[in-house]
């Protein structure tokens, strides 16, 4: 038996971050079945975004859901970095965005 979803994140390009029961974080792609019978619904966003946690897996407020097994075996794991790596990241991108250690510190400051 492959291990269950704990926990679902929806992502805006019609993915979900599914945590498992083993403590793995993974990705499910839910694009190729947005054109097939009930799935269709969940195009719109309101209803993506609805999505919850269900007895080991997921649901939808419109009752669409996915088998455990399909959620684990076709989604694709999320490579686990640091905390200090992902700031770094953000901070880097930010600055290649103009936003400057100067200017971040003013914006903190004005609240």
């Amino acid at each position: 038996m492959n291990p269950r979803v704990t926990n679902v994140l929806p992502n805006s390009d019609y993915t979900l971050t599914l945590k498992f029961s083993n403590g793995e974080t993974r990705v499910f792609d839910v694009k190729p079945y947005l054109d097939k019978g009930i799935f269709q619904e969940l195009k719109d966003f309101h209803v993506f975004n609805s999505v919850k946690p269900f007895l080991g897996s997921v649901q939808w407020q419109g009752g669409q859901d996915f088998c455990p097994d399909t959620l684990y075996e076709d989604s694709v794991p999320i490579e686990a970095r640091d905390l200090k790596t992902v700031m770094d990241e953000i901070g880097n991108n930010a600055q290649k965005r103009g936003l400057t250690p100067e200017i971040l510190e003013s914006i903190l400051q004005e609240e």
